[in-house]
């Protein structure tokens, strides 16, 4: 198979949708944030799946980005760096989480239960040095980050503006999540965010898809015009 532009674009496609349906799906199967869990093969499961999903959702708004690069403008490039940070910052914590932490449950339970707490809402004993700074600055990537990326998708008009509008609503309601909710209830603040990479990861398929079709056919009314109409 050959590697073309178009190829690419799709796979960016596919790989935006798989995160979003994967990290629907995290939300419902994580299990609870306490150094029992660790031990688990629940655990690493899921944490694996985490870090697959970030690494599905960098390319896959990487994807969206490149495709509508001019349009997107200064806004867009700020708003897909802080959001690709994010995603490079939770794929590093969740392979953390998934295949260092469970090492030191026996020697170090009190740095487990500190670690697995960071974005559970526990205040840490221990001193974890930056990583104490992680849930604030994630935070602060994902929000803005995923807000400016959607504004610029909403003024590119090149992809779906409903996709778009879902990606800033997503983002806006996950700090009032974080304030009004619960731990347990606020990870359903997720939902949206996944269901606009889906989305968004739909309406890339379909754009390139109609764009290869344009081209195909312009190639055959230039082909028809420099050879002539078939006998």
């Amino acid at each position: 198979m050959s590697i073309t532009t178009s190829t690419l674009t799709r796979g960016a496609a596919a790989a935006a949708a798989l995160a979003g349906l994967a990290y629907i799906v995290i939300q419902f199967i994580h299990p609870a944030d306490v150094v029992a869990s660790l031990t688990t093969q629940r655990w690493q499961f899921v944490h694996l799946l985490s870090f697959a999903e970030a690494v599905l959702a960098l390319m896959g708004i990487t994807g969206i980005y490149l495709r509508q690069v001019r349009q997107l403008g200064v806004l867009g490039l700020i708003g897909y760096l802080m959001f690709g940070f994010f995603l490079i910052l939770q794929a590093a914590f969740n392979f953390a989480e998934a295949i260092i932490a469970p090492l030191f449950v026996t020697d170090a339970p009190q740095v487990s239960v500190d670690v697995v707490g960071l974005f559970g809402r526990y205040e840490a004993v221990t001193d974890l040095g930056p990583l104490a700074a992680l849930p604030n600055l994630g935070a602060l990537l994902y929000v803005v980050g995923a807000l400016l990326f959607g504004i610029a998708v909403l003024r590119a008009r090149v992809l779906s503006r409903g996709a778009g509008i879902l990606l800033i609503a997503a983002a806006a309601i996950t700090p009032v999540a974080g304030a009004l909710l619960p731990h347990t209830l606020e990870r359903l603040a997720a939902v949206p965010m996944g269901l606009a990479l889906i989305w968004l990861g739909y309406s890339l398929w379909s754009d390139e898809r109609s764009n290869t079709a344009d081209t195909a056919a312009q190639q055959a009314r230039a082909d028809e015009a420099r050879l002539g109409p078939a006998a």
